[in-house]
């Protein structure tokens, strides 16, 4: 079941389908009819094999694309494509020996056999032909000459190898805009020479033209201008120099975004916050970690020296006596700073 609902009176209205003609509902299939209808769904893949083998053997120019068995197995239906027509009654004949039940020949085109088939198109979107497009209208390459795009087979091919659908969806709109547009056949007599017509644009409302002598250069005319240099000419009068009525557009300026963006935007600064338990600190060694290295040679000194020094400090302090001097308490920084700032015993010199 495809469509419930108003949607399927519009259906049945578009292929001119009355309510009567509407097939009729017996009962709800048991068990035992989803059953058989299960067994005759494994057949079909072996029977489509064996199908098309038989066809070869008597040189038909077709082929079986799908068969479809029907719900009770009672029937089977073929599907198969051929560019003219085929004369399969030794076919049909055979098909019952070997199937042993109803055969039923249906003849499909290309593009439905891709809508069977299915499949992602160029756009990376679900073909048309089997999501919603009933409609198969023909497609030729002069829908792509009115979009202005060339005549590139394999890019506009479809899975089906023929012309893809969608170059009809926009074609009216073409049609319409470029009623508005001169001939692209346009020759124009200019100060400088004849000029031709070498390019349309149909959103920008434009046309390219370039001398017959120096068809290099390109000049964008607006439809306006073309129309009233067109006019000119047939009063017998010759146009300026194109050169005076090319349009001023302004270059596009070029970014380097590899440069204007840093490279490490994305990463996290703090990638222990995950693993951090609840209540415990942050560790401040990655904010250390972050600074350049830069910064950290010319704020911070040496760990080494620095004890040194501290070294140094704790032994001119320190009392001369029988007792030994303090030594410094390298295990933590207020230790230290309690024996540098303790007074000497009023008993050392005793």
């Amino acid at each position: 079941m495809s469509l419930t609902g108003e949607l399927v009176k519009i259906q049945m209205k578009k292929k001119k389908t009355s309510e009567d003609q509407a097939l009729k509902v017996y009962r709800v299939a048991s068990a035992k009819d989803v059953e058989i209808w299960q067994e005759a769904r494994k057949k079909e893949d072996a029977i489509k094999l064996e199908a098309r083998k038989i066809a070869r053997n008597l040189n038909l120019e077709m082929k079986i694309t799908d068969i479809e068995y029907q719900g009770d197995g009672a029937k089977i239906t073929f599907y198969y494509t051929a560019e003219g027509r085929v004369d399969f009654r030794q076919l049909i004949k055979e098909y019952a020996v070997a199937f042993r039940t109803k055969i039923d020949m249906k003849q499909i085109g290309y593009r439905q056999e891709a809508a069977k088939v299915g499949g992602i198109g160029s756009c990376g979107r679900e073909l048309c032909c089997s999501t919603w497009l009933t409609d198969f209208r023909s497609v030729n390459t002069q829908a792509a000459r009115y979009q202005q795009l060339s005549i590139n087979p394999q890019k506009l091919a479809g899975q089906c190898g023929k012309l893809k659908c969608c170059l009809n969806y926009e074609l009216d709109s073409y049609v319409d805009s470029l009623s508005d547009f001169p001939s692209s056949s346009t020759v124009l007599d200019t100060e400088k020479g004849r000029a031709f017509c070498i390019k349309i644009d149909v959103f920008k409302r434009k046309m390219w033209f370039a001398y017959v002598e120096n068809s290099m250069s390109w000049y964008d005319l607006d439809i306006q201008i073309v129309k009233k240099f067109i006019g000119m000419n047939k009063r017998g009068e010759k146009i300026p120099p194109l050169e005076d009525y090319k349009s001023d557009d302004k270059p596009l300026q070029t970014v380097d975004l590899i440069q204007e963006n840093n490279v490490d935007r994305f990463e996290r600064k703090n990638k222990n916050n995950r693993n951090r338990q609840k209540g415990q600190k942050p560790n401040n060694n990655n904010k250390q970690e972050n600074k350049p290295a830069q910064s950290k040679s010319e704020n911070e000194q040496p760990s080494r020296p620095r004890q040194k020094q501290e070294t140094e400090n704790t032994n001119k302090v320190a009392p001369q006596g029988d007792k030994k001097p303090n030594k410094p308490n390298n295990k933590g920084k207020g230790n230290f700073h309690k024996n540098k700032k303790r007074p000497p015993r009023p008993d050392a010199g005793v």
